[in-house]
């Protein structure tokens, strides 16, 4: 029998871990680790030479006592690595956001700012102000490439039920269950990406103009029988359309089950996690969500490359 060292715990083959807990701890133990694995990728692969600008060559740097920063072996310009980083002028320790970076990349369904308040030691305004910062910076993909090939587009309302007094009032009572919610708009590639808007209202002109901002023209285009999709199809190969009200959902390749199913996956993650969200941060929950499902198929953990976003 093989012998073990339980003092370097190793992650089974048959593990679907890509990126285990003991892992991230053996590569970062502490905030020196982390700020030497930042400068590294930002400036010396070597650990020593890199370009000086005020030099206009390359030369080697030495790091600066008690600061996070290097500096030029002959004239003394200074190099910070934090700089231009959502971890720049912050009083948080290093190690704790590339912990806060590992907590949420490896949960499947989220993490709030609760628990990561409790896994970390910080007060609640910190928790949250790093998690908004992942999720609107790092986790942002508006301006990534447009979606092509079969693209399903759908829209959705995220919100809290209408309460017995509202749905009595006139106004109110028109507007029926979209009445508290936000309307969010999905698009997805068969098999590949998906993109997700959260829109300031359900009116055609928004659901159009995002459509044709995030689809390439050479596309074919799925959605349901909604009259705003109406004449979205110029200037694409084809617009196909499937007859929810009457009850047909899949009619062989005629479907919006994708985008549908990533919507599901969104809101269980949202009700189960966050339990509400306001309209305000809603769009970097959706960049959250919409971030995961574009790295489903990826053999790089999902950490590193937040690592790497976040360097870059």
């Amino acid at each position: 029998m093989a012998s073990v060292d339980r003092n370097q715990p190793k992650r089974a083959e048959s593990s679907q871990s890509k990126y285990s807990l003991m892992e991230f701890m053996r590569e970062f133990p502490d905030d020196a680790a982390c700020l030497e694995w930042l400068w590294r990728e930002r400036h010396a692969p070597d650990g020593h030479t890199t370009f000086c600008p005020k030099c206009d060559r390359s030369r080697r740097f030495h790091k600066v006592a008690d600061r996070p920063a290097w500096d030029c072996d002959s004239c003394g310009y200074h190099l910070h690595p934090l700089a231009g980083t959502i971890f720049h002028k912050s009083s948080t320790s290093l190690h704790l956001w590339f912990y806060a970076m590992f907590l949420i990349s490896q949960t499947r369904c989220g993490i709030s700012a609760k628990q990561l308040e409790r896994e970390l030691g910080v007060t609640y305004k910190t928790a949250w102000r790093m998690f908004n910062l992942i999720r609107n910076q790092l986790m942002d993909e508006s301006d990534g490439e447009p979606l092509s090939g079969d693209v399903e587009v759908d829209e959705t309302y995220v919100g809290g039920k209408p309460r017995a007094y509202e749905s009595r009032t006139s106004h109110r009572a028109r507007v029926g269950r979209t009445w508290r919610k936000e309307t969010v708009l999905g698009l997805v590639e068969r098999g590949g990406r998906v993109k997700v808007v959260h829109l300031p209202d359900r009116g055609g002109v928004g659901i159009k103009h995002t459509i044709h901002e995030h689809v390439l023209p050479e596309s074919m285009i799925f959605t349901d029988e909604w009259p705003v999709y109406q004449g979205i199809g110029k200037g694409y190969i084809g617009h196909r359309r499937i007859q929810h009200r009457a009850k047909v959902y899949v009619d062989g390749d005629n479907h919006t089950q994708t985008v549908e199913g990533f919507f599901g996956l969104t809101k269980n993650g949202i009700r189960g996690v966050y339990h509400a969200v306001s309209a305000k941060w809603l769009q970097g929950y959706l960049n959250e969500y919409a971030w995961r499902y574009n790295r489903r198929f990826d053999r790089e953990p999902m950490f590193t490359q937040l690592l790497l976003r976040a360097a870059h």
